[in-house]
């Protein structure tokens, strides 16, 4: 069970990093000031594969109406997506890709949203960017010099994923070191070099936490994980960057319940510092962090 005293220890760990201050930029022409407001991003799947069902759009036009609804729901990003993570999808090759991904972009860019493009394909990349999306949601290792002058010609944000492998779906078992969140931390002080060697200003680091490796296959091992993850984010934020995280399901938990999963792994997340929450439910995760912001924001008794 999770307890204040856990908390305590967790904030020990490096209590200085609690207030460390990370980069602000804008998107698109919109300011995210994340060092004093959080910042949500909406679901919008074009994949079949994809198992949270209320996310999944079979057609340009529903994805252009479930994005309308996340917008109205409090959305600041709309992040699309067109191949399932699920280790058991059919990969979904880089034509596919484009064709179900461009019209979309198109549409909602013409409706003046902010869009991310989940991808770890150079070419889709490139269309996407070309079609006017303003974030890659980078989700490989591969090719990342290709990828950062992608983003800095276009003067596209870039979300580095930590994923151990060349891609989300080409991962097997999670090293987690003797600190993981260390090993994280090495990992993106790499991959921010590069970025910024290749003119990527605009970066957010995204610990992976819902990636498939087959030893956080066990539902109680991941969750685990998943937890101190959510938790450690501040340590994260001493390299001067915005975290964003995807929240999980934990669907052996939740069963029936599973949509008011990534609500309850926003708290977990929020208390950790995390900047930017993807989540297929805005309005419930809205809510959740309108909630939190109660206790900074009210009359205290002191």
């Amino acid at each position: 069970m999770l307890t204040l005293q856990d908390l305590a220890k967790v904030l020990e760990k490096d209590r200085a990093a609690i207030s460390a201050r990370v980069r602000e930029f804008s998107i698109g022409g919109k300011p995210f000031r994340f060092n004093s407001a959080r910042a949500v991003m909406g679901v919008v799947n074009l994949s079949a594969d994809s198992w949270y069902r209320e996310s999944v759009c079979f057609s340009a036009e529903a994805a252009v109406e479930r994005a309308e609804i996340l917008r109205a729901q409090g959305a600041d990003i709309i992040d699309l997506g067109a191949e399932s993570t699920l280790a058991r999808a059919s990969r979904a090759g880089s034509a596919l890709q484009r064709s179900r991904l461009a019209p979309v972009i198109a549409a909602l860019r013409k409706r003046r949203m902010l869009v991310s493009v989940e991808t770890y394909s150079v070419p889709v990349a490139r269309a996407c960017l070309r079609a006017g999306a303003n974030v890659l949601n980078l989700t490989g290792t591969a090719h990342a010099a290709e990828f950062f002058k992608l983003a800095a010609a276009h003067d596209a944000a870039i979300i580095i994923c930590y994923v151990q492998g060349r891609n989300v779906r080409e991962v097997r078992d999670f090293d987690f070191g003797r600190d993981a969140v260390e090993g994280m931390a090495d990992f993106f002080s790499r991959r921010i070099e590069i970025a910024a060697r290749h003119g990527v200003e605009k970066i957010l680091l995204d610990p992976g936490l819902g990636f498939y490796y087959r030893n956080l296959q066990d539902s109680a091992t991941r969750v685990r994980h998943q937890m101190r993850m959510f938790l450690n984010t501040f340590r994260l934020r001493r390299l001067g960057f915005p975290i964003c995280h995807a929240l999980p399901h934990a669907f052996e938990f939740f069963r029936e319940e599973v949509r008011s999963a990534e609500p309850f792994f926003a708290v977990l997340a929020a208390l950790g510092g995390t900047d930017l929450f993807r989540t297929h439910e805005v309005r419930r995760v809205k809510a959740v962090l309108d909630t939190m912001e109660c206790y900074r924001d009210g009359p205290t008794d002191e």
